[in-house]
């Protein structure tokens, strides 16, 4: 089937490029249940030899079984708690932050000490006074962040030299 013509009205071009747009459908459709295939074969411990040709419900059907048997095994293994993922990434940040706010010296050191005292008791649950916080938005008590690491070079500082942005 040729190029639709230029002047043709709307109805007549969608009637000339259904054909098309389905035969790219498809190709996508089958395109992605080999992609499928071929990622879940290998999970069952299946060869793919042997299934060379097997159906798209076949295919379809087996991956369904797999991901819905997947979070029952993957619970079984797991600790009776799970991880405190927040918590855990708080206490990152918290001991990336303690080594490199003295390294570059973005603020003066007494705020500096100030912010991450703040930060640990944040992160602890407990208020300035030492008393626990019943209310706390952030993660349980994390454990100390490491020591510094030693200190990267100071950032390059002058006339119209700003802080490095990677914008």
């Amino acid at each position: 089937m040729g190029l639709p013509r230029r002047g043709a009205d709307p109805a007549e071009l969608r009637k000339s490029l259904k054909p098309q747009l389905e035969k790219r459908r498809r190709a996508r459709i089958n395109a992605s249940l080999r992609q499928l295939k071929g990622l879940i074969l290998p999970l069952l411990g299946r060869e793919s030899s042997r299934y060379s040709k097997l159906e798209k419900a076949d295919i379809l059907e087996m991956t369904v079984r797999f991901l819905q048997e997947l979070p029952a095994s993957s619970c079984a293994a797991a600790a009776p708690t799970p991880p405190d993922s927040y918590g855990e990434g708080y206490r990152a940040c918290l001991a990336r932050l303690a080594r490199l706010l003295p390294a570059w010296r973005v603020l003066e050191p007494a705020v500096s000490a100030r912010l991450l005292e703040h930060l640990r008791r944040r992160a602890a649950g407990t208020t300035p006074d030492g008393a626990r916080s019943g209310a706390s938005c952030g993660p349980p008590a994390p454990s100390p962040p490491p020591a510094p690491a030693p200190a990267p070079p100071a950032p390059p500082r002058g006339p119209g030299l700003g802080l490095w942005r990677p914008w």
